[in-house]
């Protein structure tokens, strides 16, 4: 798993024409293979569903795909515009598991959900096979935490299917991105490889339209670095991407309110209304029925309240 190589991003940068997070979002559609995604006047929400044994907050609760299908299905019945499927934990220090643990994780929730539920289905892994089967399988969006880095064949592989990719943000790899992650400007870097990750993918053919930004709260950052991301996402908002942001009962929230991950419901709510209000258009939550009332409110803040 590689690191972002360092890169002068001056040309890059002169490639996106700054917009403001309400000018993004209010021309903003993603379309999918089953349906179109709009997020012009209201924020989307992403359920979770881990199949793991070993996520930090839901580890161990979906390991029977019946259970993790039926709880995907309640989730788009509660207000979830995607339900994100993940067969790998990439918690601080996880520990890597095969691909072929991983298929035999995701691949069947990711088939018995298709044929439950209407909304889009996003695979979370860096693994390109992996991408691949779930697409096959019925899946419409790649969630890659490594920004298309930790696979070669992954880039190609998007740019063919011709689906929409969410770029991430990490310094390190989970297994080593919590041992003292330290930036000089945690905005300007973070942005500058997203950035750098989005000329990438263009140049290899990926649709500009069909790419998600996610500046990765929690992943190789320290509780600071996390508040600054969240004050700074109209910078990132500003290269004209949707942005997708993913604070659901995090640490940070932890360490703020002192509180274990089973009890941060409240916290998560109070940092999910502070994105929306930042700029974001997407977010990804464990707590779909609590976090789309929070975030109704917050929409009404931001783009007014709709008229009948």
């Amino acid at each position: 798993m590689p690191d972002q190589k360092p890169r002068d991003l001056s040309a890059t940068l002169s490639r996106f024409t700054p917009l403001s997070p309400l000018a993004t979002a209010e021309r903003g559609t993603l379309l999918t293979r089953h349906g179109k995604l709009d997020f012009a006047r209201r924020t989307l929400i992403m359920g979770i569903v881990n199949v793991t044994p070993d996520s930090f907050f839901d580890g161990g609760r979906r390991l029977d795909p019946a259970k993790a299908i039926a709880d995907g299905a309640a989730m788009a019945a509660s207000g979830a515009d995607i339900i994100d499927i993940g067969g790998e934990s990439t918690r601080p220090g996880a520990r890597p598991v095969s691909e072929e643990e991983e298929l035999a994780r995701v691949l069947p929730v990711v088939h018995g959900l298709r044929r439950e539920v209407k909304v889009p289905i996003s695979i979370d892994t860096y693994k390109s096979n992996v991408a691949h089967a779930a697409l096959d399988a019925g899946a419409d969006i790649v969630n890659d935490i490594s920004g298309l880095r930790f696979d070669a064949k992954m880039l190609s592989l998007v740019a063919a299917e011709k689906i929409p990719v969410v770029l991430m943000h990490m310094q390190g790899t989970p297994g080593t991105m919590q041992q003292e992650p330290h930036y000089s400007d945690v905005v300007r870097e973070v942005r500058d490889f997203l950035a750098t990750q989005l000329y990438e993918a263009m140049d290899a053919g990926v649709a500009p339209e069909a790419i998600i930004i996610d500046p990765g709260i929690g992943f190789g950052k320290t509780i600071e670095h996390n508040l600054q991301l969240l004050r700074g996402l109209p910078v990132l908002a500003a290269l004209g991407r949707p942005l997708l942001v993913g604070v659901s009962r995090k640490a940070f929230i932890g360490k703020i309110l002192n509180l274990a991950a089973e009890e941060r419901l409240e916290g998560s709510l109070a940092a999910a209304v502070a994105a929306v209000l930042a700029g974001a258009n997407i977010l990804r939550v464990h707590d779909v029925p609590e976090t789309y009332k929070a975030v109704r409110v917050a929409d009404a803040v931001r783009f007014g309240f709709p008229q009948p």
